[in-house]
């Protein structure tokens, strides 16, 4: 009995024991597992951080290669556009001008130096032969910067002098007559012309100014931007920007003047255009005034020279009373012309005079040819057309006057019974000079419209013929065949009776019968082409 509870006993405390021994393994491992979980935890969170750390690393490295690239788009646009103004002022006017004064400017000063370092030289008593060499270099250098110096010597100073300088207006002309408008409305046009050419230097140098100002809004954005790049191009173009800025600042200066130039001379053109334009006006009304005068006077004119054709075409006065009137109105037309435009009439008679008179002595002939063409145009004695005959040293001349010009007359010689009675020649090209008609004597066979000539034929008859019946027969002949030439002239003549005091103007033929040594002669004359 005691042997089972000990047993018993000893099975309780084992069972014991090992409910101790398996509490306390499974603590361990429950702790063991808690310390497991923890540290993956841990790890994994690490691990996380570590990856969102590196992913914004790369995020904030692309973003800066984006901004990168970005600056590098934007500062090749902005060069672009740079090379594309700097093209556009490349064949600009101010440009060219301004550059001609950079120029200048440092060709003075490179004579300034070599002048120093010639000048350095020359004061030492004893040159090497390297120093010799040196110096014969530089006042050779020095002569020809020198000969530069002298062609670009306008851009000295005021470089925009010439282009700020208007063109020359020259004198405003005086209108005083009619011909005087030609001069002022070529005056008028010289000015808008110039008032033009002034506006578009202004709008250039605007142009210009423009451009500039957006070259140098580039060129500060390509320095900002090569600046974030760390770039080491940015020397070049800050010393760029200060030169811009230089240029800049001379041609807003230019702008300023300018702009006080052309307001100026837009002042001056528009009072001149207001002078021309009424001085116009005053000598279209002149115009005006005088044309309405002379037209009345005209018609003055025509009236009576309808009344003196109307009451006096019969009277003997009536070619001298219409010649009158021809001369008075010419001369009353002159005079109120010369009067009206002439300042000083005197003046003009004398120089006239002094001219005349130094003409016709020295040169007679050609000076009474002028004269002779003056009265052929004015008379109406003579026109193109014209049938003539004139006479030199004793040969005869008959053709037809071809042209009139201011020293001769020309005439093609034509075969007529002249050419076949006296020179047997013909077709030739005769020129008359005009001062002819002084000295000797010209035949005109159709002056005024006359195509007509008196011709005769002769025959004999018998001295116990019928004369009376034989004249009869011969007049009857030539009035039937010639009465289309004798209605013509007997118009024509009509018609000449206003310029000519005509009382015989009879053209019917005539027959006329002369005593012959073989018979009676009968003559008979009747009208015929003049140009047959």
């Amino acid at each position: 009995m005691r042997i089972l509870f000990l047993l018993l006993f000893l099975s309780s405390q084992t069972l014991l024991a090992d409910l101790n021994i398996t509490h306390k393994v499974h603590q361990l491992i429950s702790e063991f597992s808690t310390h497991s979980i923890e540290n993956n935890i841990s790890q994994k969170d690490i691990k996380e951080e570590n990856n969102l750390s590196n992913k914004l690393e790369l995020e904030k490295q692309l973003k800066q290669e984006q901004r990168v690239n970005q600056i590098k788009i934007q500062n090749s646009k902005f060069i672009d556009d740079l090379k594309e103004i700097e093209e556009s002022l490349k064949d600009n006017i101010w440009s060219k001008v301004y550059s001609n004064y950079e120029t200048y400017k440092k060709l003075e000063l490179l004579a300034n130096e070599m002048f120093a370092r010639i000048k350095s030289l020359k004061k030492k008593r004893k040159l090497t032969k390297k120093e010799k060499k040196a110096l014969k270099k530089y006042e050779d250098d020095f002569k020809t910067t020198n000969a530069k110096l002298t062609q670009l010597k306008e851009y000295k100073d005021n470089p925009f002098k010439k282009l700020l300088t208007p063109d020359d207006m020259g004198e405003t002309p005086n209108v005083s007559s009619p011909l005087d408008l030609v001069n002022a409305i070529s005056f008028k046009k010289k000015l808008t012309a110039i008032e033009e050419d002034y506006s578009s230097r202004l709008k250039s140098l605007k142009d210009t100014v423009y451009k500039l100002n957006r070259e140098r809004y580039i060129l500060s954005n390509i320095i900002g931007l090569n600046k974030e790049l760390n770039s080491t191009d940015s020397d070049e173009y800050i010393d760029k920007l200060d030169g811009l800025s230089k240029r800049l600042d001379s041609y807003k200066s230019t702008l300023d003047v300018f702009n006080t130039t052309q307001k100026a001379l837009n002042q001056k053109i528009s009072e001149k255009q207001i002078y021309i334009k009424e001085a116009i006006s005053k000598q279209i009304e002149k115009g005006i005034v005088l044309g309405s005068i002379i037209l009345f006077l005209f018609l003055v004119f025509l009236i009576l020279k309808y009344l003196v054709r109307k009451y006096m075409s019969e009277n003997e006065l009536y070619y001298s009373t219409n010649k009158a009137l021809n001369f008075i109105f010419i001369t009353i037309v002159v005079f109120i012309l010369l009067f009206s435009y002439l300042e000083n009439v005197g003046h003009l008679v004398t120089i006239l005079s002094f001219a005349s008179a130094g003409i016709a002595i020295a040169l007679k002939d050609w000076f009474m040819s002028i004269m002779g063409w003056f009265v052929i145009i004015f008379s109406g004695s003579l026109h193109v057309g014209d049938r003539v005959k004139f006479l030199k040293d004793g040969k005869q001349y008959v053709g037809d006057i071809v042209d009139i010009s201011l020293l001769r007359m020309t005439i093609h010689e034509d075969v007529t019974l002249t050419t076949y009675e006296h020179n047997r020649r013909a077709g030739r090209i005769i020129f008359v000079p005009n001062n002819y008609i002084f000295t000797e004597m010209i035949a005109n066979y159709s002056h005024a419209g006359i195509k007509t000539v008196w011709d005769g034929i002769d025959f004999v008859i018998t001295f116990d013929s019928d004369v009376v019946k034989a004249q009869s027969i011969a007049k009857e002949v030539t009035r039937q065949y010639s009465k289309g030439y004798t209605d013509m002239t007997r118009k024509q003549l009509n018609k000449l009776r206003s310029k000519y005091s005509m009382r015989n103007t009879s053209v019917e033929p005539r027959i006329f019968a002369f005593l012959d040594e073989n018979g009676v002669r009968i003559s008979i004359w009747y009208l015929t082409n003049a140009y047959a």
